[in-house]
């Protein structure tokens, strides 16, 4: 199907931009309400909301709108690594950092190798090396919908602390999998096996750390004594100016942002500065999901067949039991062995963007196909995780009862009030025992 209702307003200048804006924010902003009342986090309808106004359904915003927003994967990518480095605290560290560093290793490589060994059986006239970019994508867990989800709910404590260290960190291991396993296929592809083309993505990544690790140390310096405002634009700033040159270099900006906010919190103490990111990025994050929903080809739902079925499921039961295994090696409680598998099933910005460099390693049809497994999976995945990360965060109590009736009476959660122990404490209390 293919409506074409963009060409109502498609020659109206700058205003066709603002039209189709306001159609995403919108379209986003009304299916979420639906969503709410089946329960379902945001993110899911956002996505949802753009498979239904982009080219495959009632296709409302013009297409060259669509190709030229391809800069939003970036900058959510940004921001949302910015928010995931408070988590990573000195003081959490030395509790929890061996244990995420062994969970991390077993949930990400374990469904890595499944997929990689099952795919290259069972579908051997794709190739070893169509499996082997498959396997190392499967390594990548998306934070974005995993991140909303915790934000929407105001879910808090350890679980959800060691959830967003794994997320993080999964991602690492998969840029440097999937750089191994791009020069092993270029390598066997043209006979030619360069050692720089496994080194030159490792060593810019490096330098971005470098650079994220400076950039928070001195950003203290620079908004002490400012007002908000001024906080808020230098941060965002920043932001936006590691994520264009690491998109530049071709390379995530993962790394390098979530070590910005890394050393930031750990040399300033100060949250409020995330606190005001998290309440500037909504609209960007309902641009990214939507723009990824329109970005899906629903006509390749039909083309991968059991190959992105077989993919999909994989990948999920290597998750789960790679983090089921690597918990139990460390003696994690017992929520954290059975329910952190649950919230690492999304996969979108960093795979997607892999997936076109995956594409152009392979032949024509292949790399067609490579890439429709990828859209369509993350699609699915990002449907499906929120769902199953809201299940383990209720079960681990992270989300408490009392939150979920306030989300559902549609109460507005009271900003002076800060969950601690699945207790409501005023805000006031939560400085003063910070400061202790």
């Amino acid at each position: 199907m293919n409506l074409k209702l963009y060409e109502y307003y498609d020659n109206f200048g700058s205003s066709t931009i603002l039209i189709a804006l306001a159609i995403i924010f919108l379209s986003g902003f009304i299916l979420s309400r639906v969503t709410k009342l089946l329960k379902l986090p945001n993110v899911t309808a956002y996505i949802i909301s753009g498979l239904l106004i982009g080219p495959y359904v009632l296709d409302l915003i013009p297409h060259n709108i669509i190709d030229n927003m391809s800069f939003l994967s970036d900058l959510a990518l940004g921001f949302i690594a910015f928010g995931v480095g408070k988590f990573f605290k000195k003081e959490v560290l030395k509790g929890t950092g061996t244990k995420v560093i062994v969970i991390t290793i077993f949930e990400s490589l374990l469904a890595g190798i499944l997929v990689t060994i099952v795919v290259g059986i069972f579908f051997p006239t794709m190739g070893w090396s169509f499996a082997l970019l498959l396997g190392a994508i499967a390594t990548a867990t998306a934070p974005a919908s995993t991140m909303m989800t915790i934000n929407q709910y105001k879910a808090k404590g350890e679980f959800v602390n060691t959830l967003l260290q794994v997320v993080a960190l999964d991602d690492v291991v998969c840029l440097l999998v999937f750089s191994i396993v791009t020069a092993i296929v270029e390598g066997t592809t043209s006979g030619n096996l360069q050692v720089i083309n496994i080194i030159l993505p490792i060593i810019y990544n490096i330098i971005f750390i470098i650079i994220g690790f400076v950039v928070g140390l001195v950003l203290p310096k620079v908004i002490k004594g400012r007002s908000a405002n001024s906080k808020l634009i230098v941060t965002v700033g920043l932001i936006c100016i590691i994520s264009g040159i690491c998109s530049l270099l071709e390379i995530s900006p993962l790394l390098s942002c979530m070590v910005f906010g890394a050393s930031y919190i750990n040399v300033s103490k100060d949250e409020r500065t995330f606190k005001y990111i998290e309440e500037f990025d909504p609209p960007i994050m309902l641009l990214f999901f939507v723009m990824s929903g329109m970005n899906m080809d629903l006509s390749a739902f039909g083309t991968i067949g059991i190959i992105g079925a077989v993919y999909f499921v994989i990948r999920i039961i290597g998750k789960y039991f790679g983090s089921f295994i690597g918990a139990k090696v460390v003696r994690s409680s017992k929520v954290t062995t059975n329910y952190l598998g649950f919230a690492l099933i999304p996969q979108a910005g960093v795979a997607i963007g892999l997936a076109f460099l995956g594409q152009r390693m392979l032949s024509a049809e292949i790399g067609d196909t490579f890439l429709s497994v990828i859209l369509c999976s993350s699609v699915l995945y990002e449907m499906t995780g929120p769902i199953l990360a809201k299940f383990a965060l209720v079960k681990s109590g992270s989300i408490t009862m009392e939150m979920l009736k306030k989300y559902k009476d549609n109460e507005s959660i009271e900003e002076d009030n800060i969950y601690i122990n699945n207790k409501v404490a005023p805000k006031e209390t939560v400085e003063l025992k910070n400061i202790n």
